[in-house]
């Protein structure tokens, strides 16, 4: 069986993401904030897993699939490699893991602000992903 580009499943978690919030929920045109934060949160939780996707490609962080990794394993490796993906890493753990995904926050700056970090930390991953042999 042929492996998946891990890049690019993790756009297509973004675009789960995207679908998500677009066939469940709508936006309030005076507040400016989604109906239900049930779909924000399951956006949310499709963003993150797509950036982790993206990150765990790159660098090395989970030794196993079946343990668990900090945020900081995260930042650590990260911060060892590339200093800008390090900022978007560090405000995407909070924007989309924390706000969107743990809060469930509606307002839709701030998702749209958590979809451009995912795409940024995972078209990042891509420039640094080692080439295959």
């Amino acid at each position: 069986m042929k492996k998946k580009d891990p890049i690019e499943e993790a756009r297509r978690y973004v675009q789960n993401a995207n679908d998500v919030l677009k066939e469940n929920t709508t936006v309030d045109p005076e507040t400016g904030l989604y109906e239900d934060p049930k779909y924000v949160r399951a956006a949310g939780n499709y963003l993150w897993l797509g950036a982790l996707l993206a990150l765990d490609a790159v660098f090395q962080v989970r030794k196993d699939r079946r343990t668990r990794v900090h945020i900081d394993d995260y930042l650590e490796a990260v911060s060892k490699r590339d200093r800008k993906l390090l900022g978007w890493v560090d405000s995407g753990y909070m924007v989309i893991h924390l706000y969107m995904n743990y809060d469930g926050i509606r307002d839709k700056k701030v998702c749209s602000q958590g979809f451009c970090l995912a795409n940024q930390i995972i078209d990042r991953c891509a420039v640094l992903m080692p080439k295959a042999a």
